[in-house]
C-alpha cells in the first residue's frame, strides 16, 4: 500500500484480523487514487457503538479520505464489523468515482461550448 493509513479502535481493540481485512479493502479503494497523489491519507475509526434501541453490539466505521484539494467521508453502521467496513468502502469507491465524473461532465461541456465558438467563427 502507498497510502498512509492511519487507524484508530473505539470501545474495542482493532485485532490484525481487522487490520488485515481492512487494509485489503482499502487496497481496492486505491486503484481509484491519483498515482501521482502523494497528499493521500486514510484516517480509519473502527468502533462499538451503544445504541439503546438496538439489541446486540452495533459496529462502526468511519473513512475519511483527504486527497489533493478535497475530504471524502463515508460512514456506516452494521451488526457486523466486516459487513461495516464493506459499506464504508463502497460509499468511498462511489464518492471518489462521482467526484471524477463530474469533473469530466465539466472538461466536455467546456470543451463543446469552445468547439461551438470556434464554428460559428469560421461559418460566418
Amino acid at each position: 500500500m502507498r497510502t498512509k493509513i492511519n487507524e484508530k479502535g473505539t470501545q474495542m481493540e482493532i485485532t490484525q484480523a481487522m487490520r488485515d481485512y481492512l487494509y485489503k479493502k482499502l487496497e481496492h479503494v486505491e486503484k481509484f487514487i491519483d498515482a501521482n497523489d502523494e497528499s493521500a491519507m486514510f484516517n480509519v475509526e473502527l468502533g462499538k457503538t451503544t445504541n439503546h434501541h438496538r439489541a446486540g453490539e452495533v459496529y462502526r466505521c468511519e473513512i475519511n479520505l483527504h486527497l489533493k484539494g478535497r475530504d471524502l467521508r463515508a460512514e456506516s453502521e452494521m451488526d457486523d464489523l466486516y459487513a461495516a467496513i464493506d459499506i464504508a468502502k463502497d460509499e468511498i469507491v462511489r464518492e471518489i468515482q462521482s467526484g471524477k465524473e463530474r469533473r469530466i461532465s465539466l472538461a466536455r461541456r467546456g470543451g463543446a461550448k469552445l468547439k461551438n465558438l470556434v464554428k460559428g467563427l469560421f461559418n460566418k
